[in-house]
C-alpha cells in the first residue's frame, strides 16, 4: 500500500490539542504528534473493534508479549523474556513510576538538559531533588556529552538517571560507545537508569538505535527501558506503552509503585498497538522516508534562507532544535507566534540550555512545513 503524507487531515475539526490550542491563522508545529493518517491496518483494527460494540474491561492480547520479544531480538539483538514486560498507559507515567520505585528521602534524580519537560518535573513527583548536567552544544549546533560533568553531577544521594534516547529535543541518537560510558559511570555509583526510548523507531540513515539495557547483563539489571508504539505509528492518543525491566527485584519494586496509581491500557489502545506492531512496518518504512526528506528540506532551507538561525540535522525523532540566539529576537517563541503566526515549543520549557531556542515539529505535510518556514523567514527579514 502506498501512503500519501502530503494530505493534511482536518484536525481542527477534532479534539486535537495541537490544532485547537491557537487561532486558525496560526500554523501549529509544536506538540509531538504527526499530521499523518495512522497505518491502514491500525485504522481497520480499530474499526473492527468498535463495530463489535462491547467495551468491557480488557485483557492484553495473548500474542503481544511474544511479538515484543521478537521485535527486540530482530531490531536490536536484545534477548528479553515475556515476563520482563510491564504494560503502561504512557511513557511519562513510566518514568514517574521509576522515581517512585527508587525514591527515598533526600534522594536525587539526574537529568541531562535541555530535555523533554516532563522529565524535568519527574523528581518533584516523589519529593526528590532534581540534579542536572547540561549537554554540550557545539558551534555547528550539534550536541555531545561531557562525561566528566556527568559524573561530577552524581552525588551519594543520586538514585536515578533518566536518559532520553533518541533525545528530545536535540535530536541526538546516542552511539553505543556513548551509552556504554554513561552506563559504566551509573553502575560504578549505584545509580539506576530509566531510559526513555519512545522515539527508538524514528531514526534516520547513517544512525541506529541501541537500547542501553542491551549493552550487557550488568547494565540490564540496573535499567528500566520505556518504549511505545505511540510516536512510531502516530497513535499517541490511544495510550499504550511498556517498560522492560530485566532484574526481578527492580521489576517487583517498579510494579509495586504502579499499584493504585495507574489504570491499565484501554481496549482500543490494545487493538491499535497489536495491529501496528504486527502489520504497520510498511507504513513505518514509508513515513521514515518522508520524514527524512522533510528533515533535509528543513535543514537546507534554514541554512540557505535563514542563516540567522542554526540547526544541526536531527539524527532521530521528527523534532528540530532551532538556535535563535544570534537572530536578534530575545524571546523566539513569542516572536514567531506573534510575527510569523507559527506555534513552536518554547526552548525555556526544556530547562537549562534551552534559552534562545525553539523546538519545531516537522512531522507534517511538506506544504505546511514550507509555509511555516516562509513565514519564519519573512518575520526575521522584517526585523
Amino acid at each position: 500500500m502506498i501512503y500519501d503524507f502530503d494530505i493534511l487531515p482536518n484536525r481542527r475539526a477534532t479534539e486535537s490539542v495541537k490544532w485547537r490550542e491557537y487561532p486558525e491563522d496560526v500554523l501549529p508545529l509544536w506538540v509531538a504528534d504527526m499530521d499523518y493518517l495512522s497505518p491502514e491496518p491500525v485504522i481497520r483494527a480499530l474499526r473492527e473493534r468498535v463495530e463489535h460494540g462491547v467495551f468491557g474491561y480488557p485483557k492484553e492480547p495473548p500474542e503481544m508479549r511474544a511479538m515484543l520479544v521478537a521485535r527486540m531480538a530482530e531490531r536490536y539483538g536484545w534477548t528479553i523474556q515475556p515476563d520482563e514486560i510491564i504494560f503502561l498507559p504512557g511513557v511519562v507515567s513510566g518514568f514517574n513510576l521509576a522515581c517512585h520505585a527508587v525514591a527515598q528521602p533526600g534522594g536525587g534524580v539526574l537529568v541531562q538538559t535541555p530535555v523533554y519537560s516532563p522529565i524535568l518535573s519527574a523528581a518533584k513527583i516523589t519529593g526528590m531533588a532534581r540534579q542536572e548536567m547540561e549537554l554540550t552544544c557545539l558551534p555547528d549546533g550539534s550536541y555531545e556529552i561531557d562525561f566528566d560533568a556527568f559524573e561530577a553531577a552524581i552525588i551519594p544521594e543520586t538514585r536515578l538517571f533518566i536518559l532520553c534516547n533518541p533525545h528530545n529535543p536535540v535530536g541526538r541518537v546516542f552511539r553505543r560507545d556513548e551509552l556504554a560510558h554513561l552506563a559504566e559511570i551509573c553502575l560504578r555509583h549505584g545509580v539506576t537508569i530509566c531510559s526513555d526510548e519512545i522515539h527508538c523507531d524514528l531514526v534516520y540513515s547513517g544512525h541506529s538505535h541501541f537500547p542501553i539495557a542491551a549493552l550487557d547483563p550488568a547494565v540490564a539489571r540496573q535499567t528500566i527501558t520505556l518504549m511505545a508504539p505511540s510516536k512510531t505509528f502516530n497513535i499517541a492518543g490511544l495510550e499504550c506503552s511498556f517498560a522492560i525491566v530485566r532484574d526481578a527485584e527492580l521489576r517487583r519494586r517498579y510494579q509495586h509503585a504502579h499499584h493504585g496509581l495507574l489504570s491499565g491500557v484501554n481496549v482500543l489502545g490494545w487493538a491499535a498497538a497489536l495491529a501496528a506492531y504486527r502489520d504497520g512496518q510498511e507504513w513505518l518504512d514509508q513515513v521514515l522516508r518522508y520524514l527524512e526528506a522533510n528533515r533535509d528540506f528543513l535543514c537546507d532551507f534554514v541554512h540557505k534562507e535563514i542563516p540567522a538561525l542554526k540547526l544541526a540535522k536531527p539524527e532521530g525523532t521528527y523534532l528540530a532544535w532551532l538556535d535563535c540566539r544570534e537572530a536578534g529576537i530575545g524571546r523566539p517563541y513569542e516572536f514567531f507566534l506573534e510575527q510569523a503566526r507559527v506555534a513552536l515549543n518554547n526552548g525555556m520549557t526544556f530547562g537549562r540550555g534551552g534559552e534562545g531556542f525553539v523546538r519545531l515539529n516537522f512531522g507534517c505535510p511538506r506544504s505546511v512545513l514550507s509555509e511555516a518556514l516562509e513565514r519564519i523567514k519573512m518575520a526575521i527579514e522584517n526585523l
